[in-house]
Order: C-alpha cells, then sequence, then structure tokens
C-alpha cells in the first residue's frame, strides 16, 4: 500500500512538473511570436498532464474537489484560452509597436498618447456617447410601450409579440444591408415623387447618424420588449384590480403601480440597452460603414463622421494595419465597458437589498 502511494506520488510530481513546463514553453512561444507548430499541441498536452497529476495525487481527502475541477476544467481552459489570455496578451501589446505578427520594441504610453491626439477616434468616442444616450431613451421606449400593448386584452397579442421579436433575430450585417437598401433605393424613390428630393439619408452625416439609430432601434427593441413583458406579468392582479376598484385611471395605475413595481426591470433593461449601444458595430458598418464628412473637429477635415467606437478600433488594425494602435483603443474599451458593468452590478445589488 504504502510503495502504490509512493509510485502514485512520484507520477503525480512528474506529470505536474512536465504539464507545468509544457503550458509555460508554449505561452512563451506563442508570448515571443515564435512560428513554430508545435505550440498548440503542446499546450493542450501540457494541460493534460497537469490534470493527469491532479488526479493520481494520493490524497483521498481532496480528491473529490479534484474530479471536480478536472471536470470544470474544460470551460476554465477555454474561457482562459479564448478571453484571459488574449486580453493579457492585448494589455501587453498596446505597449509595443506589435505589427499582428511580432514586435521589435517597446513603446511605452505613445499608443494610448496617440491615439487621444487622434481627431478621428474623439468624435467617435462623442458619437457613440451620443448614440448610446438616444438609444437608452429610445429603445426603452418603445420597448415599455410594445410590452403595454403586449400585455393588454388585444386579439393577437402573440402574433404581436413574435413580430416584434423577429428583427432581433436577423444578424446585424444582414439587417444593415437590408435598411440600406431601403433607404438608398425604396426611400429614395418614395421622397423623390413626394417632395422632389433626390439624395439618400444615409448621404448625409446627421441623416446617416439617424438612420443607424432608426435601425438599432427596430432591431433591439422587440428584445427589450420581452423583458418588460415579463415584469409586467409578475405584477400581482389583485393589486391591479384593487386600484380600479378606488377609481384610478390607466395613467395613474401606469404611473403609480406598473412603473414602481418593476423598477428592477426597468434597471436591467436600462443597463442591457447601455452595454448593447456601446458595442456597435455590425450595423454601423453594413449601413454606413462609418462614412460622412464632418468639416471643422479640432481643427481637421473628418471622413468618419458616422463612425462609432467599435468600428473605429476595427478600422484601426484591420484597414490600417496599426494592430498596437488598435489593441490601445481597445484596453481603453474595455475599460469604458467594464466600469459601466461594475456600476451595473452595483446598483442592481443595492436594489435587490433595498427590496
Amino acid at each position: 500500500m504504502s510503495e502504490n502511494s509512493t509510485s502514485r506520488k512520484m507520477l503525480s510530481l512528474v506529470l505536474l512538473i512536465a504539464g507545468a513546463v509544457g503550458l509555460v514553453a508554449a505561452l512563451v512561444m506563442d508570448f515571443s511570436g515564435s512560428e513554430n507548430s508545435i505550440r498548440g499541441p503542446l499546450l493542450i498536452l501540457g494541460a493534460v498532464a497537469v490534470l493527469l497529476g491532479l488526479y493520481f495525487i494520493p490524497t483521498v481527502e481532496h480528491h473529490r474537489s479534484i474530479i471536480n475541477f478536472i471536470f470544470l476544467f474544460p470551460l476554465l481552459f477555454t474561457f482562459a484560452v479564448t478571453v484571459i489570455i488574449p486580453l493579457l496578451l492585448g494589455v501587453f501589446y498596446s505597449f509595443t509597436d506589435w505589427n499582428g505578427i511580432k514586435f521589435t520594441q517597446f513603446v511605452g504610453v505613445s499608443n494610448y498618447t496617440s491615439m487621444f491626439k487622434d481627431p478621428a477616434f474623439i468624435w467617435s468616442i462623442l458619437l457613440t456617447f451620443l448614440f448610446v444616450i438616444f438609444n437608452i431613451i429610445l429603445v426603452n421606449l418603445v420597448g415599455f410601450a410594445l410590452a403595454l400593448l403586449c400585455t393588454s386584452k388585444l386579439k393577437g397579442v402573440n402574433f404581436f409579440r413574435a413580430s416584434y421579436f423577429l428583427p432581433n433575430l436577423i444578424g446585424g450585417i444582414v439587417l444593415g444591408y437590408i435598411w440600406q437598401f431601403a433607404f438608398n433605393n425604396v426611400l429614395v424613390q418614395i421622397t423623390a415623387k413626394t417632395m422632389g428630393m433626390q439624395n439618400s439619408i444615409l448621404s448625409a452625416t446627421n441623416t446617416a447618424f439617424a438612420a443607424i439609430i432608426v435601425v438599432y432601434v427596430w432591431q433591439y427593441a422587440g428584445y427589450i420588449m420581452l423583458i418588460y413583458v415579463t415584469g409586467l406579468t409578475t405584477v400581482p392582479k389583485d393589486v391591479l384590480e384593487a386600484s380600479q376598484i378606488d377609481g384610478a385611471n390607466a395613467i395613474t395605475t401606469l404611473m403609480k403601480i406598473k412603473i414602481p413595481m418593476i423598477a428592477s426591470t426597468i434597471t436591467i433593461c436600462t443597463f442591457l440597452t447601455l452595454t448593447s449601444a456601446f458595442k456597435q458595430f455590425d450595423v454601423n458598418m453594413a449601413l454606413t460603414n462609418g462614412t460622412g464628412s464632418v468639416t471643422d473637429f479640432m481643427g481637421s477635415y473628418l471622413t468618419n463622421g458616422t463612425q462609432m467606437l467599435a468600428l473605429n478600433i476595427y478600422n484601426t488594425a484591420i484597414s490600417k494595419n496599426s494592430y498596437a494602435l488598435g489593441q490601445a483603443k481597445a484596453v481603453f474599451f474595455f475599460i469604458v465597458l467594464a466600469c459601466v458593468s461594475i456600476i451595473q452590478v452595483r446598483i442592481s445589488n443595492k436594489r435587490e437589498v433595498e427590496m
């Protein structure tokens, strides 16, 4: 028994050391930009060796925890490889002259200083915040109005729910090209016959930005509507009946009973709209591709009048081949979204405690 325990301990130790060495070697090769094809297999074999080493540890007391960890490991490994490691590498590359393949030197914070000196980037930040403000208001108002309609006693309510939610099932790229055709062809022909206007609304920066807002509201309001419907259906019917007996009209019932009782739902919908609007990319790219003229901003003439932050980061890295600068912008974007998420969690927890 003692020999078996000793051999298991030695096997476990060897596997753990070999696995750790393999993982570190694979990460170092990837970090240094090595083109050696053994990186991927070495990373996988190292992870498997670590798991086997944990399994063969001759400790009955922690064996169940080790087995649980082994079953949980694929999820943790996938999350680390697809989220944590790329995030850390992105932060690192933002301080270098990385060209998408390798880097030659550290440049400190020059990418960040260049980023905030770029008028196009500052414009995209301001445009994104303006887009977020408009959509928080419009998406929630439209979604709440649709939810009130779908929780009324009208016939065909289920049909209306499905119809309003349908645009959310269409991909943003497809949706953008559909509306682009509608704006550039169908709407132009209608306005040409009725008002004599030949230009598409996508040809001017202000109207193109308004068109992006319209498309986003049309796409996302149905999703927010379903959340509001869920909140409205949780309002007790006896409370609504009591308000009717007391003589409260529909507006009073809405303002004094329904809205206060779904305050947590409103908070959730507000932050869902906030984070989604910040990450707007596909509709922006498909509908206008960020084009639009701004005659004078920070002393510069801009050609990205409808380009929001996510599309600006994409164009910086892919179109302009400035991967390090794109990484710096992406890190800034991550910090903004992280702050929004932290605020959301704090407000949600505070409301749960108050309730």
